[in-house]
């Protein structure tokens, strides 16, 4: 069973009410529809993760961590926060962005097959994608395949 590490945005649109904006709304039925089929996968999620769905909304909040609730937890380690500086130092990951390298870095370090997310400014991003590679295979790790949802979807 492929093992998937959940990056915040994902449960942030599956409880999220729907969006004007169309294509939020979109990505929001999308993530929705993979989560019904997420059986196919074992699912991680990281104190981050939890820390970030903590903020906001008492409502959303409250929807977040019910739905995180049973799964298990990556601890951030020292190899993280190493991988973490190396992918900004290196220019894989923008200087401002040192939460988004620390999720790929957890992913990473922990061996999972995928890092799901929407973040496609810094995360699921093609052209940052093959120096996020070379970083982490520079590192002596093997990256895990970076999506969104959409990409991770059975016909």
């Amino acid at each position: 069973m492929a093992r998937v590490y959940l990056e915040t945005t994902i449960p942030s649109y599956i409880v999220a009410r729907s969006s004007r904006d169309l294509v939020v709304a979109a990505h929001q039925q999308i993530t929705r529809e993979w989560w019904d089929g997420r059986n196919r996968f074992e699912l991680f999620i990281s104190q981050l993760v939890l820390r970030e769905a903590r903020s906001g909304d008492d409502e959303a909040v409250g929807r977040r961590l019910e739905l995180l609730n049973e799964l298990p937890i990556l601890e951030l380690s020292e190899e993280t926060h190493t991988l973490a500086s190396a992918l900004i130092n290196q220019g894989a990951i923008p200087e401002n962005a040192t939460i988004d390298a620390l999720h790929i870095a957890i992913a990473v370090v922990n061996g999972r097959d995928y890092l799901l997310t929407w973040n496609c400014a810094h995360i699921a991003n093609a052209t940052m994608r093959g120096t996020i590679e070379r970083v982490c295979r520079g590192k002596g790790y093997e990256p895990p395949i970076i999506c969104t949802p959409e990409e991770l979807m059975e016909d």
